[in-house]
This record gives structure tokens, sequence and C-alpha cells, in this order.
């Protein structure tokens, strides 16, 4: 444990630090605040816990590291076995969906690259070159996307500047790498044209409940397998979103992670239960408790709280429609679109029935208006034209 006190020398607060390193030895560095004594004590204190808490982490990594057999000085570790190193450390301080994009990330990726490109590269000799050589390894040569790179770079970040925080790095290296530029987010949204034909085709099969949650509610994929009977209200007409099952893969095996809490604060949202979805809801609830006396005992049983379940009760996963919608939309000739592109569809017909884009905010679960107006700027087009149309009768030329 990391112990420290506050001494006055020069009129000056000074932080003293009092701990044993790894190897057992005892260290009292200190280090001036530059705060004057007078007037800032209260100030002085708060940099003290701070320098107490960051050389807690400093100390208990290097402690990691030697428990590790991976070396005793920073000098001596590799940058890959750092990266899996800090991957072990994210594992028990986020949550699941979230160390799983880590995983995908640095296990996956960076570590192999680095593993055949530059083997035993030490971590303290990494350099930006090495950041971009393989960020245009990624674009060229593998050909993903810009988007995907700039997610790659804010992982090989965040685990650097973990470096540069415990004393293994003096800088960031990846502070002064080049990102390739962002591309625009697109969306192929269907029409109303296309929404009809896709419901008719749709009923009466397992998709259908699935495609009415996305294109008319715009749930996401896990809010829609994750939607409970207890959401729904029959008596006050709404459907409440509040808890998500989502599909992912870690160390290797696909892993179902259930929360009780959508994917923002904002996610956590009511909608009104229209008349044709509560009349199809009221059919599913008899459909179920038919097949619940048909398959007695075989019946699933545990997962008789969730709406979207299969014939024998089990709750439908979200790799289900990942891999069943586009298949289903390439045997009936229809155009290629994503699961996730009828929550765009949603938003596009609502837009289009002139809903404004703070409702759509508030019925797609945004946590900002910001996160709207990016993703659908395309919407704004039909209010352009309509702006040029009243503008355009001023010119001498436009009858």
């Amino acid at each position: 444990m990391v112990a420290g006190h506050l001494r006055e020398k020069n009129g000056v607060y000074h932080i003293v630090l009092s701990y044993t390193d790894e190897n057992g030895v005892k260290k009292t560095p200190s280090k001036s605040t530059k705060l004057p004594v007078k007037g800032n004590k209260k100030r002085a204190e708060e940099l003290l816990q701070k320098a107490r808490e960051e050389m807690e982490e400093k100390l208990q990594y290097r402690i990691r590291m030697k428990g590790s057999g991976m070396g005793v000085q920073p000098e001596d570790i590799e940058f890959t076995d750092f990266l899996a190193d800090w991957l072990k450390m994210m594992k028990a301080s986020v949550e699941v969906t979230t160390y799983a994009a880590y995983e995908l990330c640095i296990k996956n990726k960076v570590i192999p690259y680095f593993d055949k490109n530059f083997p035993r590269l030490l971590l303290k000799n990494v350099t930006p070159k090495h950041i971009q050589d393989y960020y245009t390894y990624e674009l060229d040569v593998c050909g993903v996307t810009a988007n995907t790179v700039i997610h790659r770079h804010a992982n090989i970040r965040k685990a650097l500047q973990y470096a540069f925080q415990t004393g293994l790095l003096n800088t960031n290296p990846a502070d002064r790498v080049q990102r390739p530029k962002k591309l625009p987010f697109e969306t192929h949204p269907y029409n109303t044209k296309e929404i009809e034909k896709l419901c008719e085709l749709v009923k009466g099969t397992p998709l259908e409940l699935g495609v009415i949650l996305a294109a008319f509610y715009g749930l996401r994929r896990g809010e829609v397998v994750g939607l409970k009977w207890n959401a729904i209200d029959f008596t006050q007409k709404t459907i409440t979103i509040k808890h998500t099952v989502t599909q992912t893969t870690i160390d290797g095996k696909s892993t179902i992670v259930e929360k009780d809490r959508p994917k923002t604060k904002s996610s956590n949202r009511s909608l009104p239960l229209m008349k044709p979805f509560e009349e199809l809801l009221l059919n599913l609830k008899k459909k179920q408790e038919i097949n619940r006396k048909l398959c007695g005992n075989c019946y699933h049983k545990e997962d008789s709280e969730y709406i979207y379940v299969n014939e024998i009760g089990g709750r439908i996963k979200p790799g289900y429609l990942t891999q069943a919608f586009p298949e289903f939309l390439k045997k009936h000739n229809m155009r290629p679109i994503r699961f996730h592109d009828l929550r765009h569809s949603c938003a596009s017909l609502l837009y289009a029935n002139g809903v404004a884009l703070k409702d759509i905010q508030e019925w797609l679960g945004h946590s900002d208006i910001g996160t709207t107006s990016n993703i659908y700027t395309h919407l704004d087009y039909s209010s352009k034209v309509a702006s040029a149309n009243a503008i355009v009768g001023l010119f001498p030329n436009a009858k």
C-alpha cells in the first residue's frame, strides 16, 4: 500500500510518498506541488491523493508483471506481452461486451500482426511508425474500412496510455499517429413500399416479430430478443424497453449476455402499444400457451418470461436474426440490407411522415440529438429541397 504526506519546504507544499517496491526495497520519493502553502492545503491534499493512487497503480502493475514471469524491469517487456497482460486486466474491469471488442481487436488482430512483422519488439521501442504501418497494412492489405482502423486505434491508444500512466513509457506513441479520415455513416433503409412488401412476406414466419419490432419500433437486435412480457402493459398500452440480450465471442466461445438495462440511459424508453402490434402479441401469447401444453416437460419454461421464443419455448438468439434475415431477403428476391437497417428504415419513415429529429431521437433511444443528426443527415435533404423551392421563385428566370 502506498502511504504519503505533505511537507512544507520553502513555502511550498511537497508530496512525500512511502511504499515498498516490487523488489522489497523501501522507497520515499518526494515531489514539489509548486503550490504555495498559504490557501492551497485542500488542493495540495487532492494532488497527494492522486499521486498515491497513480503510484499504487504503477506498483501493482509491476508486481503483476514480475509474478507473470515477464521480467522485473520495464525495459525488458515486449510489446505484445504487454498487450496480452493489459487485455487480462481489462477483463475484470469492463463489461463483457466491451471486453469482447477489445479481445477481437488486440488478441485476434494487433498481437498476431506485431508477432509476425516485429517479433520481440520491446514496449519501450514502439514508435508511431510501427503503429502507422499496422494501420496501412489493415487498410491496404486486409481491406478494412477507415472507421474500423479508427476503432482499433482507440484500443491501441488506450493500452499504451495505461503504459504511460504506470511509468512504463515516457510518452504515448499512439498520440503521434495520423488516423485515417472517418467515413460518413451510410444507411440503406427500405422505403415504404419495400417495408410493406417485407411485412407481407414475413407474416406467420419466425422472423415476423423481429421485423415488426425493428421496422416500426426501431428496436436494436438486443432489444428485440430481450423483450419480456412484463415490458408490455396491455392496460396503459405501452411497451417499455428495459432489458437486452446480446451475443458475443469471448476466448473463442459464443457467449450470451443479458442486461437489465439497455445500451444507454436514453435507451430505456416507453413506446405506445399500437393496435396491430397488440393483436400480434396477444396471438403470440395464445400460441405459446398452446405450445406449452403440447410440449409438456419438453417446453423451455426457463425462458417463459421472454416474448420472442420458438415453438418449444426456447428464446430466439440474437445470431438468428443476423443470419436468417439476409437469407430470407435473398430467397424472396428483395434488396439486401442488414437487420439493423430496419431500425434506420424506421427513422426514415418517421421523418418522411413529418416527425422531427428530436422526436426520432427519443423514439430510437439515442443519448443525444447529435447522434441522430449524424446518422440521419440524409433525412434533411427533403427539407433542403423545400427551402430551395421557396427561394427559387425570386430569380428572374424562374418562371
